[in-house]
């Protein structure tokens, strides 16, 4: 078996284990005073590159799942933790339509909870799009609104 390693630096171990045991539905396999560390056995890849967006390097991370029912058991976990996000639901992005849950981590790394219901011929919201037709929220720490990450145009989709 092969598995994909993405390791980040955090600012707090403690903060983190919470956000990062809510999103993968699991404690920490391994944990130190300045580390933790998942093997999620149970979590198959879905790596995606694009051309889109200013910034080059990691636009976002996400779990993808297999239905409505458990995405919402995901968006109530994370609410029950007092983890706020945006829902997005029927969003046409990436090729696909999807119901979506972004969650910010405690460092500001976004997630992307979602599940695909099918695919689309666009890449955004409609078909004349050639910049950026959707984009990935940005949260302001401790703030109930997200805001967006502006398209290359200045516009945003959120």
């Amino acid at each position: 078996m092969k598995r994909l390693h993405i390791h980040m630096s955090v600012d707090s171990i403690e903060e983190s284990i919470g956000f990062y045991s809510t999103q993968f539905g699991a404690e920490p396999t391994k944990v130190k005073k300045d580390y933790a560390q998942w093997l999620i056995d149970d979590l198959s890849l879905n790596f995606a590159i694009s051309t889109r967006g200013e910034e080059k390097g990691i636009n976002h991370l996400g779990v993808q799942y297999e239905s409505d029912e458990a995405l919402d058991l995901a968006q109530t976990a994370f609410e029950n933790k007092g983890i706020k996000g945006k829902e997005d639901k029927g969003a046409v992005c990436c090729y696909k339509e999807s119901n979506k849950y972004w969650v910010e981590d405690p460092t500001g790394m976004v997630w992307e909870n979602y599940h695909s219901m099918g695919d689309v011929e666009v890449y955004g919201v409609d078909a004349e799009d050639t910049e950026d037709g959707c984009c990935v929220p940005t949260f302001a720490k401790f703030s109930e609104t997200p805001s967006c990450i502006p398209t290359k145009d200045g516009s945003s989709c959120c």
